[in-house]
């Protein structure tokens, strides 16, 4: 954001001010100048599961707005609890504590008053008392570069990342006059529009593939006159090793078996690559120690991998990709698990040897082809679909910087 700031330097009809130069009949205030923090209800957990609504985490998370009073979960609140943590239409809901760091003072606004409903202790409410802001607007200016990144400063780290009303409070805000707030909010409005609707449609496809390839991997359908086969009979061990001139290849989810280079991820692979395996053009490999969450890809590639992963040589009587698909439909994945080998779920490996019996039902080759290259469809659909919805929030993310600093001004 101050890149952004800074282009406004000694512009007619603009400032500089303590967070960059803004226009002249904006104005920076502390959070705390004009609004009150209270934390969420705290009760042990014999008070949950009945009485009256409590938004959690879980209602506010990836939400821009609360307009239902419908949480995931009640408790047992008295009738003050239920006067001291109330939720009115304007007030802002920022994410206390977190797992992540990035979660941390997500701000999520109430666009209702929720009757007789609580919020947690995992939350904090903000409840502005001037009517500064616009309702719309609250949840852009408490995303904008430069706010998360002075809240990330301030928060603090344990078991999860936390941040308090006293530095809540001190944060400040840049502030536009309520029709320019309007109108700010109206634009964004309408990219998160276009958001919502790509991400809705991707939802859709994958529903869409999912029930495809669970209709066509059934293994009572006689549309495709299935035969029984074991693992073993379709698969080739690959063990070759001493490959170190090879390029280094990671299995990803989503993208198959991809060179690490075209990763923007470290590299924690080892200096001694002698005993990586060898991965040629048209192999599965799973991870050995995942196998049963599905994680498995087809390599575009020739390369090594890493000898966490069993590399599977496919025979000529199968499509590899149509197995892909097989092995991430849930019967696949149970199979996985059953044959898997360890005493908890974070010690299962499915080493070669196992994997081998696990017996299949499949269709004939060209049948195979022809469902992996409808769901390869539906996939390839899908990638460009999520290419144009990461663009899209780029655009906004930068269109919501120009705005909120007043670099772009909206007419009113």
């Amino acid at each position: 954001m101050t890149e952004v700031i800074e282009k406004n330097e000694n512009k007619k009809g603009y400032k500089k001010t303590k967070l960059g130069w803004i226009p002249e009949d904006w104005e920076i205030y502390k959070i705390g100048d004009f609004g009150t923090f209270k934390n969420g209800i705290s009760k042990g957990g014999e008070n949950f599961g009945y009485g009256t609504p409590i938004i959690g985490l879980n209602d506010v998370f990836d939400k821009y707005y609360i307009t239902k009073n419908n949480p995931n979960s009640l408790v047992n609140a008295t009738t003050q609890e239920l006067l001291d943590f109330n939720l009115k239409k304007g007030d802002v809901l920022f994410v206390r504590s977190s797992v992540k760091p990035e979660g941390v003072g997500m701000p999520c606004v109430v666009e209702a008053n929720l009757e007789k409903t609580t919020f947690s202790g995992f939350l904090i409410r903000f409840r502005d008392k001037e009517g500064l802001l616009n309702n719309k607007f609250k949840r852009y200016c408490f995303l904008l570069e430069y706010f998360r990144h002075k809240l990330l400063a301030k928060s603090t780290i344990s078991a999860n990342t936390n941040i308090n009303q006293p530095s809540l409070s001190s944060l400040n805000v840049i502030i536009p006059c309520l029709k320019e707030q309007e109108k700010i909010a109206e634009i964004l409005s309408a990219w998160d529009d276009g958001i919502e609707t790509l991400e809705k449609l991707i939802e859709q496809k994958e529903v869409l593939k999912n029930s495809l390839a669970q209709k066509y991997f059934h293994r009572k359908n006689n549309l495709f006159q299935l035969k029984q086969h074991k693992l073993g009979e379709l698969f080739k061990n690959r063990k070759e090793t001493n490959c170190c001139d090879l390029e280094l290849l990671s299995v990803c989810d989503g993208l198959g078996i991809v060179p690490r280079s075209q990763l923007n991820a470290k590299d924690n692979s080892n200096e001694d690559k002698s005993k990586y395996l060898k991965v040629c053009v048209g192999d599965l490999a799973y991870n050995t120690m995942r196998m049963w969450q599905g994680r498995c890809g087809v390599s575009s590639y020739e390369g090594i991998v890493s000898p966490a992963y069993t590399v599977c040589i496919p025979k000529d009587n199968i499509d590899v990709d149509y197995m892909y698909y097989l092995f991430k439909t849930p019967h696949m994945i149970h199979d996985f698990w059953r044959y898997s080998q360890g005493i908890v779920d974070d010690t299962l490996n499915l080493k070669f040897n196992n994997f081998e019996v696990i017996k299949v039902w499949i269709s004939d080759k060209e049948t195979q082809t022809k469902i992996a290259k409808l769901l390869k469809s539906y996939d390839e659909e899908i990638q460009i679909l999520n290419s144009k919805l990461e663009k899209l929030k780029e655009q906004k993310k930068g269109l919501m910087q120009k705005l909120l600093t007043g670099q772009i001004r909206v007419k009113v």
